[in-house]
């Protein structure tokens, strides 16, 4: 049988498909745009297309599959939105999925990846919920615009700090719950990297890393919400997202470090300066 990997060609996915093909699993990638999924990984696994808001394209996607790595596409801000797509796998008799949620998401019922546990935990499902701390990747990704153009980190999380992940990391873990299915069923798993960051520190090692004088901003959340929606033209659902993600970060939610990473897999997590060093050209123009 398969393994049904969704969001397989974001940040988290596409090194979840690589695990596992390393793992020598059969894996299908899912996604709503198949030229980009056969971009990325050409014959190395099956490509379909998927859509949550469309359950005429579940049983196309669930064909052979009875393992699913399920992550919650950023531009579906309800919960409910996944429900059909949850609901479908018990109907299909799948014996695992691995839900990529948020560090600390027992204890917060703001962001929806709170509501979908639960969902999936009622559904009768066995599952593995992946609870990661904030990607590394948010910072060569979505925020290296203002790193790149102004020399600035721009998020509103105060003085807190966080224990960031790469998602690479993220990836190895859910493939291993993933290929080992009956052993991780029912479980919780929080991972993080070695170390809690403030961004004034993540600051400091980008500028070691680049030679560039970077500042750490510490907008407040409105200024910071109207310069993502208004100026970089983000969906405001997403913004509203991060701003409660933000909100809870400032409340100390996200600095625990855990040893749950290396539990897994049996290799240490990677810091923040390995991961800037190795993608020096992301925060470079």
């Amino acid at each position: 049988m398969k393994i049904l990997v969704t969001g397989a060609s974001g940040n988290v996915g596409r090194y979840v498909v690589q695990e596992l093909i390393e793992m020598r699993e059969e894996v299908v990638v899912a996604g709503t745009e198949k030229s980009k999924l056969y971009k990325v990984f050409g014959n190395e696994s099956d490509v379909v297309f998927l859509d949550f808001t469309k359950p005429e394209t579940f049983k196309d996607a669930l064909l052979n599959v009875d393992r699913v790595f399920l992550m919650r596409p950023p531009h579906l801000g309800n919960p409910e939105d996944l429900y059909p797509f949850i609901d479908y796998m018990k109907s299909c008799d799948v014996k695992l999925v691995c839900f990529l949620s948020l560090m600390g998401i027992e204890k917060n019922p703001i962001p929806p990846h709170h509501k979908i546990e639960k969902f999936i935990e009622k559904s009768g499902i066995p599952y593995s919920h992946i609870r990661p701390g904030f990607f590394m990747q948010n910072l060569s990704g979505i925020h290296s615009k203002e790193i790149i153009e102004n020399n600035e980190i721009f998020i509103p999380a105060g003085k807190s700090k966080t224990s960031f992940i790469d998602a690479k990391d993220i990836g190895l873990s859910a493939a291993t719950v993933l290929h080992e299915a009956e052993k991780y069923k029912n479980t919780t798993h929080t991972i993080t990297g070695p170390d809690s960051l403030s961004y004034f520190e993540i600051a400091e090692i980008l500028g070691q890393v680049t030679d560039k004088n970077i500042i750490y901003r510490n907008p407040s959340f409105i200024r910071y919400w109207l310069y993502y929606v208004n100026k970089r033209g983000l969906d405001k659902n997403y913004v509203n997202v991060t701003v409660a993600l933000y909100f809870m970060t400032r409340m100390g939610t996200a600095k625990s470090v855990t040893s749950e990473f290396e539990q897994l897999t049996g290799k240490p997590p990677r810091t923040f300066k390995e991961f800037a060093a190795d993608n020096f050209d992301s925060f470079m123009e």
